[in-house]
């Protein structure tokens, strides 16, 4: 019974990290991938065209 106490922490954790990594890796792209990276451009625009202050 020790071994599963000390083995749960680890194992909950690695499921975890796992899931997280399969839920960004399936958001990139897909429908949701022109819009975004329209928003990023229109930012980057905007910070590109912001007059600069040089001190």
């Amino acid at each position: 019974m020790d071994y599963f106490s000390a083995l749960l922490p680890p194992v909950v954790m690695a499921v975890l990290f796992i899931a997280v990594i399969r839920v960004i890796v399936k958001t990139q792209g897909g429908a949701n991938k022109a819009k975004e990276d329209a928003a990023v451009d229109a930012a980057l625009a905007r910070a590109e065209s912001a007059p600069r202050t040089d001190s």
